[in-house]
């Protein structure tokens, strides 16, 4: 008996070719996944006695074979990692097959089978064998090794009383998924934008969406600052002041809102994008009359991605990823604060990116 083991397989714990192997005087077991250049399962191949273990097309039930094959080559990992390892060899695929239904399902209750038929690598091997001796009792003790294996997982688990273990797997950089947008590439033609608005509770008694009233971007490649108040069309909400962190004086001496959407317009080119955090700048900005000639972008959804939770404030985003938030604000209050977070944290993820390459 030869167990080819898949590298991944031989790193889990509660793996049974391991069991197999120690139960069985004389078994090989070899890792890896590509074997045309391992000198004795080349070997192993070339007899004309070997056969393989595994299901599919041509397979033979033990049962129905008259003198059992000299060695046995037995595939051990999950059925994705034992189809590629199936791919790759085509040695393997030219051997002699075995394969069988098992006679009961399996007792392999501490790992998650594709199918009601399949079974532990030990027990498809205490299955074939018990086959080629016509003594399934032989191999009991195999079978009593694995089953009390499977107790000891189980009881473990439901003496558990903290949370269940979670294995974080490493993650790709943010920049490889094919829903991240090129900031590097886009760099020259980021403006930040940031809108705040004049807006009313429900019931206050004043009907209407709200209003923009702070209009602030500014061009992220060269530093060039657009800023305004627009003079509110509607009463001003009794905290609006207090909560965009700007005089109430300044509010109530904006200009009016088409003067301010012209010279908007001269300050926007036809392929630059708006980047903000969240939407509600550019949502402010159609309210208004005015839509972007490109889509814009969410930085708090590519935040979201590179931090691999919910990015918070902008500012706090900045923080989380060692950016550099040294600066005076480009515009007055939080609309300010926010427009030099969004520059902060865009130039990050862009040095960032640019560091891997040079790595």
């Amino acid at each position: 008996m030869v167990f080819l083991q898949h590298p991944r397989e031989a790193k889990v714990a509660i793996g049974t070719a391991r069991i197999a192997h120690l139960g069985l005087a004389r078994s090989e077991l070899h890792e890896g996944v590509e074997f045309a250049h391992h000198p004795r399962v080349a070997e192993l191949v070339a007899r004309p006695g070997t056969a393989l273990l595994f299901p599919g097309p041509g397979a033979v039930s033990p049962d129905a074979l008259e003198r059992p094959p000299e060695t046995l080559l037995v595939i051990d990992g999950t059925w994705p990692q034992a189809r590629k390892m199936m791919a790759l060899n085509p040695a393997l695929r030219a051997l002699p097959r075995i394969g069988f239904m098992p006679r009961k399902p399996g007792n392999y209750r501490i790992r998650r089978e594709p199918a009601a038929h399949c079974v532990a690598t030990v027990e498809a091997v205490v299955e074939v064998l018990a086959a080629f001796e016509r003594d399934p009792a032989r191999f009991g003790p195999l079978l009593l090794a694995f089953d009390a294996m499977v107790d000891r997982q189980l009881a473990a688990k439901a003496a558990r009383v903290e949370p269940p273990r979670r294995r974080l797997k490493a993650c790709d950089p943010w920049w490889t998924s094919a829903a991240m947008p090129d900031l590097e590439t886009l760099w020259p033609h980021l403006v930040a934008v940031a809108g705040e608005a004049n807006a009313h509770g429900r019931t206050s008694g004043v009907a209407g969406p709200p209003e923009l009233v702070q209009l602030a971007a500014t061009r992220l490649a060269t530093g060039e600052v657009f800023h305004a108040f627009l003079a509110p069309r509607r009463p001003l909400a009794d905290s609006v002041a207090c909560h965009l962190d700007v005089p109430l004086e300044a509010l109530y001496g904006g200009r009016p809102a088409g003067e301010v959407l012209a010279d908007w317009r001269r300050f926007i080119a036809p392929d630059d994008i708006l980047i903000g955090w969240g939407v509600h700048g550019w949502r402010l900005l159609a309210q208004e009359g005015w839509q972007p000639e490109l889509p814009p972008l969410d930085l708090r959804l590519i935040a979201a991605h590179r931090l691999k939770r919910r990015p918070g404030a902008p500012d706090s985003a900045v923080k989380a990823i060692g950016g550099a938030s040294d600066g005076v604000p480009p515009a007055p209050g939080r609309a300010g604060r926010v427009l030099h977070a969004i520059g902060a944290f865009t130039r990050a993820l862009v040095e960032e990116k640019r560091a891997a390459g040079r790595g």
